[in-house]
């Protein structure tokens, strides 16, 4: 059986090089296998020495050593340094997968950690931002953990220097380009001599910050049951609750079904909107989802909202089972077979799409009084954009299908006869911003 294994991303700066040294003194006779994991970010001609230095100096001094190279490059006008340290944890996550390591530490100190949250109080962030790094994390099977979190800046330079340790001189950490800098280089010498215990006390109101963000998640979990059952937010029952409550609940809601991130705009609009709102939507950050409200309902669709201007008329065929696309609709009739309530083959082998004009009545039953689009609409509960799609007509012009209603009562096929289902899909909607958030009529 192998010996125990610990990880240790390694950068061959001084405060990773120093972390790694003291593992492997603190590993030494335990049988504990010591693994040195460098990221080759490749942003710097100097990259390729990093990385043969961290290497030569883990075999010396008796570690293990993998290294990954990011592939790449951040798109235009994202931040390099929210690129390259999303890419770093990726890549220090698939190799001490690979290498069967089950934690990870990292050499974040005392100063790292009030810097981080004198940083995400610039940017207006909340508990979660200012929680700052949390000692220990388990992400991916993995733990995270910072065992010098605790202490100071001043307590590793001593260690390096006790050890005569050799270490990477990354010029880029002068580069007033990047926040962390300017705030290293400009501000923190400023902030130190006017209060000494600045790098304490920012380290301990991040302390506080964790423990106020683990209250808000319990807190949200305790609610969540009541204001979303079945998934999607239940309004009245939302602002039932007191407002630190309501949006404590809103954003651990958006949290689950937004994949791309909660805006802080979003929140308050929809803390604004949302209670004094009959039908709206709204678009959600960067995702390729919408929220719509519906009959005291927030929920997260990927349906597009309603064409505003329809395509042409088009005669399609539906007599067999399959997918017919009509790109120019933003959308597919997808056709199968059923036992009931479907339509004869026949006479779907030549059906005409169209838009809604106002006015059209359909039978939802074979002998029921023929009603409006929008009082059946409204009577089965059909939200907004599941109403969205083309109408389909017969040959001779008789309303055949409609979507979110399903065939029309008087044209389904005889029972025990050959017959086909209608299901109308909008095509996902494209990545990238969504259109500006608009209130939707009933109807």
């Amino acid at each position: 059986m192998l010996p125990p294994r610990v990880a240790v991303a390694t950068s061959g700066g001084r405060d990773s090089t120093a972390l790694l040294h003291c593992t492997l003194r603190q590993a030494r006779g335990q049988g504990v296998q010591v693994l040195a994991l460098h990221v080759h970010h490749g942003l710097v001609p100097q990259a390729d020495a990093w990385c043969a230095q961290v290497r030569a100096q883990a075999l010396c001094w008796g570690a293990g050593f993998e290294v990954r190279r990011l592939q790449g490059e951040p798109a235009p006008g994202d931040s390099i340094e929210a690129w390259a340290r999303g890419q770093r944890y990726l890549a220090l996550a698939e190799m001490a997968q690979a290498a069967g390591c089950d934690l990870v530490l990292l050499a974040h100190h005392r100063r790292d950690q009030a810097e981080t949250w004198l940083l995400q109080a610039l940017r207006g962030a909340g508990p979660a931002g200012l929680a700052a790094m949390p000692a220990s994390a388990l992400r991916a099977d993995i733990t995270w953990a910072r065992p010098w979190l605790g202490h100071s800046r001043e307590a590793v330079e001593a260690y390096v220097r006790r050890h005569r340790l050799a270490y990477v001189d990354d010029s880029s950490n002068a580069d007033p380009r990047f926040a962390r800098n300017r705030l290293r280089l400009q501000v923190w010498p400023a902030l130190q001599a006017a209060f000494a215990d600045a790098e304490t006390s920012l380290a301990a109101a991040a302390q506080r910050a964790q423990e106020a963000l683990a209250l808000a998640r319990e807190v949200a979990a305790l609610d969540m049951p009541a204001v979303a059952p079945d998934g999607a937010l239940c309004v009245t029952t939302w602002c039932d609750l007191p407002p630190a409550r309501r949006s404590n609940v809103l954003r651990s809601w958006l949290a689950r079904v937004l994949p791309g991130g909660v805006p802080e705009s979003l929140v308050r609009r929809l803390l604004d909107e949302v209670p004094g709102a009959r039908s709206a939507s709204w678009p959600a950050g960067a995702a390729p989802t919408q929220l719509l409200l519906h009959r005291g309902r927030l929920q997260a669709v990927a349906a597009p909202l309603p064409r505003l201007e329809p395509a042409s008329p088009q005669t399609i065929d539906l007599s067999r089972p399959g997918i017919v696309a009509l790109p120019a609709w933003g959308g597919r009739f997808v056709v199968t077979p059923v036992q009931s309530a479907g339509a004869a083959p026949e006479l779907l082998r030549a059906v005409t799409t169209a838009a809604r004009q106002g006015g059209e009545r359909l039978r939802l039953a074979p002998r029921a009084a023929a009603r409006s689009l929008k009082k059946q609409f409204q009577a089965l509960g059909v939200p907004v954009w599941q109403r969205a799609g083309p109408l389909l007509y017969t040959a001779d012009g008789r309303l055949l299908f409609v979507p979110g209603l399903g065939v029309c009562g008087g044209l389904r096929a005889e029972p025990g006869s050959a017959q086909l289902a209608l299901q109308w899909v909008a095509d996902p909607p494209a990545t990238g911003p969504l259109p500006t958030a608009r209130r939707q009529r009933p109807g």
